[in-house]
């Protein structure tokens, strides 16, 4: 009998775990001793939090990011054609969206391994939900190009796609927030609304809707910050 492939749902940073992780998924994560991680350490923190006695010992981990080889991957689901459960774990929120996890979750399903998600924060979802914007129609279009021009070449676009109704959600790493929204505020026309949704479960949490003109107006400083944006 084979294992099943479980993606672990984490924190999106706070350590009030049970506020956003159902109590039975915390104890079907808790009886993992496989994991396919992006990073050891966040794996390993996470696991005590929800946990102080976990066994990391006797736990585990094999690291999946851009840099492992792709003939490595396919090694990583032994434990599961041997019967053992492996859980899927992302840095931050769920595994596999903006994250290396699908690739993984492909190949159980081409070896006919159960894939199980579990339920747990998405800050995409969150944001889009708390926007005000559209949630029947909409794109998520992970990280927008690093160089100024490309950028805002791709705003552009983005927003005319979301002149036709498709929210458009897209994300950055946090010390380049900043530079994101001023391209933002310098390409989008006035009357577009923007959602910013910051630290989304954390007690610095804010999200805010409002059109380019009124942000114009007051520029929140979102350096180094977790931050969703939707257009």
């Amino acid at each position: 009998m084979r294992g099943r492939l479980f993606l672990v749902p984490i924190t999106l940073g706070s350590e009030k775990f049970s506020e956003v992780i159902p109590l039975g998924v915390l104890d079907k994560i808790r009886d993992l001793r496989f994991f396919i991680v992006e990073e050891i350490r966040t794996a390993r923190r996470f696991l005590r939090l929800i946990d102080k006695t976990f066994p990391i010992d006797e736990t585990t981990f094999f690291v999946l990011n851009e840099h492992t080889p792709l003939n490595d991957i396919e090694s990583y689901l032994i434990p599961a054609m041997s019967g053992n459960d492996i859980g899927v774990m992302s840095e931050a929120g769920l595994p596999c969206i903006a994250d290396p996890g699908a690739t993984i979750v492909k190949l159980a399903h081409i070896k006919g391994i159960e894939v199980r998600p579990l339920t747990g924060p998405s800050s995409i979802i969150m944001a889009l939900m708390a926007s005000g914007l559209n949630g029947q129609n909409f794109t998520f279009n992970g990280y927008l190009p690093k160089e100024k021009t490309g950028r805002a070449k791709k705003i552009i676009e983005l927003e005319k796609l979301s002149g036709k109704g498709v929210s458009q959600i897209f994300i950055e790493t946090p010390y380049r927030n900043q530079q994101l929204l001023e391209t933002l505020l310098e390409t989008c026309h006035k009357e577009t609304y923007l959602c910013i949704a910051v630290d989304i479960t954390l007690d610095s949490e804010n999200i805010a809707t409002k059109k380019i003109s009124e942000w114009k107006n007051n520029v929140p400083n979102i350096k180094d910050r977790y931050a969703v944006f939707v257009l």
